[in-house]
């Protein structure tokens, strides 16, 4: 080979290979700059009263037992008060909250639509909307509709359901449901957001429509292979002794089935078949009517080997599809602090739920006798920069979930495991008050940070409103609305006495929520700058730096219930003055440096 052959080979390799690094970047990048919010479907807004589940649709998912005098439950009802058909049963309260239903359904999403777009949200994940017996839907019945009660003709929907082959997508109808879905997609990319749904494919509910195959057929059935079965039943004995696996040892959701490769082939190609529907429902290659993205539940607890074969479906219909796996900071079983590293290579998940930054702003920001410092919090962030890279400017920066006490409970309740005992049915003292002016400042706090540091910040909603709520099911009440007149609080899930308190929207809430992610948004240097931390001298005060291209922000947060002195030095930054984002109050600068007097818990955000 001549010296020109070799020298145009290696150009068209290099070429190739630049070409097909820039075809799918590792991370979307509109996603950097998202302002996420969570949705819980159920709770958010009943926007249609007539789709309100009826006691059918309970059927066959927990408790298995429907009061005769079952009915849904009034939005604006004391969360802890016994409901009149919750009188006469064997639950307690928190067996009572499983068979609850307020009617929250897409037609509410669409209808505060214009609400979020006032918040300054520019994207939304809805926990799952799949067709599920439960409240939560992470116990799917089918991935390929969604839940009729969401819709808004759920009868119609069930028939159709009858109808198809659901082994054969070329059968698979739109129900009315679905289609109020799609509207759903439509609404948001008018106002140019973007939606991203709850994929659950470790594990489905005993409704699953393979599942009672196999519960009907037994050995016989062709989906036998789908689940980790541990017995059949035997015809010849009265009793049933068919046994399989649940996820986490849970039978109301039977585990899928996996090899090496993750999900066994049959399930894979039905979960292959469910992500085209929903990210490209035309199948014309025009993605702008479909999702754009996923939420992976339980990810950890799938082989990634999955996870790499599910990408490449996702970013072959959508590259800038956005991809973000539930990892926790901690590995529950073994004990020890999860490192998300391995699914955040470029080949597998863009993002993480990062409740590894919502464990450090706890340990900061609100634990008081475990307290850590400014240098300790530092640590973390940094710890957390090195491992993910790039990535790190996508994961999801939240301070609450429906899987965690909501930000107010925490902070009225600190020095403690996080998600851990986080509700008086775990933990008999835990405290379920609303929060007093001094806490709702430490709220505040909490989201300046998380909305001036990077990382795309997700608000799990009603946060944002003032609600407060300890661990599941407690964090899942129905969203508190200002044109909506609530009942007082004055039940205590266990009888114990309690003051009473009004439930109403914060209003001063939610304008700060609204300030600092209007901040964020008017800002590239929020959401695409690199950050560096400056010494305070003051352990409970933390200040670092944004900057990008040839402007940076400085960010000063007193933790302490003292005023402070501290000097920023801005090192090669020589600006005459410097102005405060939140109050427009001006601060000169002397030889490269600025003096300021930290009132207590108040954050500075200076440019």
């Amino acid at each position: 080979m001549t010296k020109m052959k070799v020298f145009l080979t290696i150009l068209f390799v290099t070429v190739f290979i630049q070409a097909q690094s820039t075809t799918i970047p590792r991370v979307p990048e509109w996603a950097k700059e998202a302002v996420w919010y969570q949705i819980f479907p159920e709770r958010f807004c009943n926007g249609d009263d007539s789709n309100d589940p009826k006691a059918i649709d309970l059927a066959g998912g927990w408790p298995y037992v429907i009061p005769s005098d079952w009915q849904v439950s009034s939005w604006t009802s004391d969360w802890y008060k016994t409901q009149p058909w919750e009188e006469n049963n064997d639950f307690d309260f928190y067996g009572d909250t499983g068979l609850r239903r307020y009617g929250g359904d897409l037609q509410g999403v669409i209808d505060k639509l214009d609400y979020l777009q006032e918040l300054g949200i520019t994207a939304i994940y809805l926990n799952p909307v799949f067709e599920s017996p439960s409240l939560h839907k992470y116990d799917a019945a089918y991935y390929h509709h969604i839940d009729n009660n969401f819709g808004p003709d759920p009868e119609g929907d069930r028939a159709i359901w009858a109808k198809e082959d659901n082994t054969n997508p070329e059968s698979w109808e739109w129900t009315s449901a679905d289609k109020l879905f799609l509207e759903l997609i439509s609404e948001c990319h008018k106002r140019n957001m973007k939606i991203i749904i709850d994929g659950v494919f470790n594990h489905v509910g005993t409704n699953f429509w393979a599942f009672q195959d196999v519960v009907k057929n037994q050995e016989a059935s062709q989906f036998k292979d789908w689940f980790m079965i541990n017995k059949w039943d035997d015809p010849a004995t009265e009793e049933n002794e068919f046994d399989y696996s649940g996820w986490y040892g849970v039978k109301d959701l039977p585990e899928i089935k996996e090899d090496e490769n993750g999900l066994i082939p049959a399930a894979s190609d039905h979960v292959m078949h469910v992500v085209k529907r929903w990210m490209d429902p035309n199948g014309d290659g025009d993605t702008s009517d479909g999702i754009d993205g996923w939420r992976l539940d339980v990810a950890e607890m799938v082989n990634i080997n999955f996870w790499k074969k599910f990408r490449t479906w996702v970013k072959d219909i959508n590259p800038e599809a956005y991809i973000t796996g539930e990892i926790w900071w901690k590995d529950w079983p073994n004990n020890v602090m999860m490192n998300a590293t391995p699914w955040l290579q470029g080949d597998t998940f863009d993002a993480v739920m990062n409740y590894r930054y919502t464990r450090a702003v706890k340990q900061f920001l609100i634990d008081q006798k475990t307290q850590v410092n400014a240098e300790a919090f530092r640590d973390t962030v940094n710890t957390l920069l090195s491992e993910y890279g790039e990535n790190y400017y996508v994961l999801m920066n939240l301070l609450g979930s429906h899987d965690t006490e909501r930000l107010s409970s925490l902070i009225i309740n600190p020095d403690h495991w996080y998600d851990h005992g986080a509700v008086p049915k775990d933990r008999e003292e835990f405290d379920i008050r609303k929060p007093n002016e001094h806490e709702r400042q430490i709220q505040k706090l909490c989201v300046a940070l998380q909305f001036t540091m990077p990382g795309a910040p997700m608000v799990y909603y009603g946060d944002e409103a003032g609600m407060t709520g300890g661990d599941d099911p407690d964090c899942r009440k129905p969203m508190v609305w200002q044109d909506k007149i609530y009942d007082d609080e004055s039940h205590h899930p266990f009888g114990k006495a309690r003051n009473t308190e009004a439930i109403f929207f914060d209003k001063d809430m939610f304008n700060w929520y609204q300030k600092m992610i209007s901040m964020r948004k008017s800002d590239k240097i929020f959401s695409l700058g690199d950050i560096k931390f400056i010494e305070s001298g003051n352990e409970k005060v933390l200040i670092f730096s944004r900057s990008l291209t040839d402007e940076t922000v400085f960010v000063a947060v007193n933790n302490s219930g003292t005023e402070s002195e501290v000097t920023i030095d801005l090192i090669s930054e020589s600006p005459d003055k410097l102005t405060d984002l939140l109050t427009q109050s001006s601060f000169n600068c002397i030889k490269g440096k600025v003096n300021l007097t930290i009132e207590p818990y108040q954050v500075f955000i200076l440019k």
